[in-house]
């Protein structure tokens, strides 16, 4: 289980760090200050992935042992 977590933790991690980034280049007064912004906002979505990528892979071993 391990595994996968971490596989769709980089997969995630990487989404929402994205998608972070997005919204600080999109709010004109996050974005003047961006330089301290962008990077606190990609943290923030890579440390968010960390329980969806645990739930998420609970989810899917459980699934797949029923089978």
């Amino acid at each position: 289980m391990w595994r996968l977590a971490v596989l769709l933790w980089v997969i995630g991690g990487t989404v929402l760090a994205g998608v972070m980034v997005t919204v600080v280049l999109l709010v004109p007064s996050w974005y003047a200050m961006g330089m301290k912004t962008i990077p606190v906002a990609a943290a923030i979505g890579a440390i968010v992935a960390i329980p969806l990528a645990l739930f998420a892979a609970k989810t899917i071993a459980a699934r797949t042992r029923e089978a």
